[in-house]
């Protein structure tokens, strides 16, 4: 019987798995000298040198003025050329649109919103290209290099292919979203899921900087999780790692199906909340505009002690905990990240959250809320752009 996933590793491979440890020491310790970094990960200074040098030539890196000395020649020290490359990135959401410019140092030098698009389908693509218009317009005028396009999506993605396999928010279905702005901007695209997106951004530059696992909770109009494990993207054998929105929440949502939105996003998403709300004051004869009831709305009227709302959020909170035990303990992380619209009101989430939590999962982690909001897609979208366009390789050894 043959195995499985048995293989050695090219030349071509080691290059690059020793180009993508020199890039991302550059990009940790810079500026930093040749010498030092094949000191510091034991690599043949002819080695570094070479690599360098063509980091110099794709102008990834540049050379610095002051130099070091190892007791032979002096040479330049050199550094990530943070400020020379820019990258579009676009967060995808199912009733707001963000994008960015942004460069290598995580500056975001343009931003564009559209709250409340109100889109689906062929409409929503059309306004992703209007968006990624004004942002090249905008991009161009610095004449920097721009790298490419990177998009998040609500929904599950095939990374690889740049397909939506589905979002319903935005009713895409098979969805070929990498090919077709390829065509329209000929630029280099990269097309993932918005959370997983996200979870890059905080390794980075935000609440989970530097860990090396983390999971970061979505909980917008419906509820995703993108998960790093050991400093790498988990994403699954179907690509769908992380999309708790589906998970389900006790025995009695066995007996139903989820052809759209998942049960836990029917409960406690922005739109299920906002759902629920309506119902309750429907059933109680409120006069108030129904249509008009969001999430916001809800979490205000339960911070004013209006007992139907703090039913609501009471209950949205239980389910979302019994989701991050889940996540706990399949996962262990150091960190797990709150973002999305619900988020704002983390407030009332995370310590009640935490209570429930106390002495039924072996170890809670740090829950915090993100410090970039919808700016940790966009960030991920470089990062995961500079990771594609520069051959970026995870290596781990089995212990």
């Amino acid at each position: 019987m043959p195995m499985k996933h048995i293989r050695t590793i090219t030349a071509s491979e080691m290059r690059g798995i020793n180009r993508t440890a020199i890039l991302e020491m550059i990009r940790q310790r810079g500026p930093v000298g040749r010498s030092e970094i094949a000191n510091y990960l034991n690599l043949s200074l002819p080695t570094v040198m070479r690599i360098v040098e063509d980091l110099i030539e794709e102008r990834l890196v540049r050379e610095l003025d002051e130099t070091e000395w190892s007791g032979g020649r002096r040479r330049t020290r050199v550094e990530l050329n943070k400020h020379e490359h820019l990258t579009i990135g676009l967060d995808l959401g199912g009733t707001k649109f963000f994008g960015a410019v942004t460069d290598l140092s995580g500056k975001i030098l343009f931003e564009e919103r559209l709250d409340k698009h109100e889109t689906k389908g062929e409409i929503s693509f059309d306004l992703v290209c209007e968006l990624i218009s004004r942002l090249l317009e905008q991009a161009e005028t610095t004449g920097k290099r721009i790298m490419g396009i990177g998009i998040g999506v609500p929904g599950v993605t095939y990374h690889d292919k740049g397909v939506v396999e589905w979002a319903p928010s935005l009713e895409w279905r098979n969805f070929p979203l990498r090919e077709r702005i390829l065509h329209k901007f000929s630029l280099p695209t990269i097309v993932d899921n918005d959370v997983n997106l996200a979870a890059l951004g905080e390794v980075w530059f935000g609440a989970g900087r530097d860990a090396s696992n983390l999971v970061v909770i979505n909980i917008g109009t419906g509820i995703g999780a993108g998960v790093v494990i050991d400093g790498a993207l988990y994403r699954g054998s179907h690509q769908m790692a992380g999309e708790i929105g589906y998970l389900l929440p006790g025995r009695e949502y066995l007996s139903k199906v989820y052809p759209g939105f998942g049960a836990l996003e029917l409960l406690s998403a922005g739109a299920g909340i906002a759902q629920r709300a309506q119902a309750a004051l429907l059933e109680q004869n409120v006069q108030i505009d129904v249509e008009k009831i969001t999430a916001e709305y809800v979490f205000e009227a339960a911070r004013q002690k209006q007992p139907w709302a703090e039913k609501i959020i009471d209950d949205s909170i239980d389910y979302l905990t019994i989701a991050v035990a889940a996540v706990i303990t399949f996962f262990d992380p150091e960190v797990i990240v709150l973002n999305g619209g619900v988020s704002n009101s983390a407030s009332q989430i995370i310590q009640p959250m935490v209570r429930l939590l106390e002495g039924r999962v072996p170890h809670i982690p740090t829950i915090s809320v993100s410090p970039l909001g919808p700016r940790a897609a966009v960030l991920g979208a470089m990062i995961n752009l500079l990771h594609n366009i520069s051959d970026f390789y995870i290596v781990r050894k089995i212990s």
